[in-house]
């Protein structure tokens, strides 16, 4: 069962042992891990642990140069783009870091009606955004429960602006029930996503204080109730700087390979964040296990390294240098434009921080996070087609596997590039972007490249939402 039993999945005991062992471990060995992970069958504990080791400039260099290739050979170019969606702040937790801490007697509690939802993802499509993450303190409205977030994603996905949709809502919600998650995963959601913050028993106890959130085994067990309830897509995450780095990376594999093992396929994405600024958090302004920039890059390469089919999510909590860093080690989706308060995209003011969960490290547009995309390189993708021809879980792993994918989210990524040009996109960004396909197009190979040229041929003609 999944629902009251320990995690005995996450063995810290395993976890310091493998850390132990492999300190100071020889290049050779390294060279070894790196040989086996572009096999693109993933790593063991003691791998990842071996990777964790490294320390030298030189070894570092072709780690990143490994998981620059794993993405490429995987994901190619691509980065899909996503506005997180703030509804409430309300929360029943105590968690030292966080701003929507239940104590925290400097926040304004918010919780937004569906008109102000509503509201708030007009102004989203204005922009060009197709895909949300809705995202609500562990709290509704009185008397209104799950029903309340229920009802936020029928308002978003019923509201339109010119031509404009979300066309996807992932969710990032308080665990639930079993029959709780089978009534979202009826509201036709893409992901369930959901942070255990810290794995170390010992840290998560002393941060989070009150609250259903005090339960370890419930929150890192809503994964697993997902699935069971039917949820093929669940996002998992670390939030950096709670404790050491290189246990929390081998706890969350270990995460991982139960839910491979238990259901017969792992998370669909993993988060990222490190620990920032939060209005009220002493331990957010001084992180007790802080990250530092060159060990952060490392995080994401391992991750790319040791699952190599799992999609690495990095926010705006990032600045954009450290962001671009990321993007060639292996992230495949990122944030652009997000405020993290009820509110905070209709009603831009002054007094934003005083609602906001955390203090963003990338202020940019999503335009302009577009262009900068393009002008590295990168396809910004506002696809959503998996969800919707039912590509998500073990599907997606059967076509991503072999390599088939690409068929599908080059032209797709394309596709959905080329639309945003045509209808939001600065004089400046089409520019760049059009030059950015003409580029892909040129590398394709013929059968990617006839896909890609009939949807663009579709949008040309005033068609929109096309796909394969």
């Amino acid at each position: 069962m999944l629902l009251k039993d320990s995690a005995t999945f996450i063995d810290e005991d395993a976890i310091h042992a493998a850390l132990r062992r492999t300190r100071g471990c020889d290049p050779v060995l390294v060279r070894d891990v790196l040989a086996k992970a572009r096999q693109l069958e993933g790593l063991d504990g003691d791998e990842v642990a071996m990777l964790a080791s490294i320390d030298t400039p030189e070894l570092m260099s072709e780690l990143f140069a490994t998981a620059s290739w794993i993405k490429d050979e995987i994901y190619g170019s691509r980065l899909v783009l996503f506005a997180p969606l703030y509804v409430s702040n309300h929360c029943r937790n105590e968690c030292a870091y966080c701003a929507f801490r239940a104590n925290n007697m400097t926040l304004r509690r918010r919780a937004l009606t569906q008109d102000e939802i509503a509201r708030e993802v007009r102004v989203l499509l204005r922009q060009g955004h197709k895909r949300l993450l809705l995202v609500a303190g562990e709290s509704y409205p009185e008397g209104q429960g799950l029903d309340y977030i229920l009802r936020g994603i029928e308002t978003i996905y019923a509201t339109r602006e010119g031509r404009g949709e979300i066309r996807r809502v992932n969710v990032n919600i308080a665990p639930l029930s079993v029959a709780d998650f089978k009534r979202l995963k009826a509201t036709e959601i893409g992901t369930y996503q959901i942070f255990q913050e810290t794995y170390h028993r010992p840290t998560y106890a002393r941060v989070h204080t009150a609250g259903i959130k005090k339960d370890f085994d419930w929150r890192v067990n809503a994964p697993g109730r997902a699935m069971m309830a039917g949820i093929d897509d669940v996002g998992i995450g670390v939030l950096f700087g709670l404790y050491d780095w290189k246990f929390e990376v081998l706890a969350m594999l270990q995460h991982i390979r139960h839910l491979e093992e238990r259901f017969g396929v792992g998370p669909h994405t993993i988060s990222v964040p490190r620990l920032e600024p939060a209005s009220g958090s002493e331990l957010a302004a001084h992180p007790p296990h802080a990250v530092s920039d060159d060990d952060f890059c490392k995080i994401v390469a391992i991750l790319r390294l040791a699952v190599p089919y799992t999609g690495l999510i990095m926010s705006t909590r990032e600045n954009p240098q450290t962001r671009r860093r990321t993007f060639a080690m292996g992230v495949s989706q990122i944030s652009a434009g997000s405020r993290t308060n009820p509110g905070g995209y209709a009603e831009l003011g002054p007094g934003d921080a005083d609602e906001a969960q955390f203090q963003l490290g990338d202020h940019r547009s999503l335009d302009e996070v577009v262009r900068d995309c393009a002008e590295l390189g990168y396809i910004p993708s506002f696809c959503t087609s998996c969800y919707r021809t039912g590509r998500t879980g073990q599907d997606f792993m059967d076509l991503a596997k072999p390599g088939a994918i690409k068929y599908h989210c080059g032209p797709n990524a394309i596709a959905s590039l080329q639309e945003y040009l045509l209808d939001y996109a600065s004089e400046e960004t089409r520019r760049v972007g059009r030059r950015l396909i003409e580029q892909k197009l040129a590398e394709m190979d013929e059968t990617c490249r006839d896909t890609t040229r009939t949807l663009l041929n579709l949008l040309n003609g005033n068609q929109r939402d096309v796909y394969v």
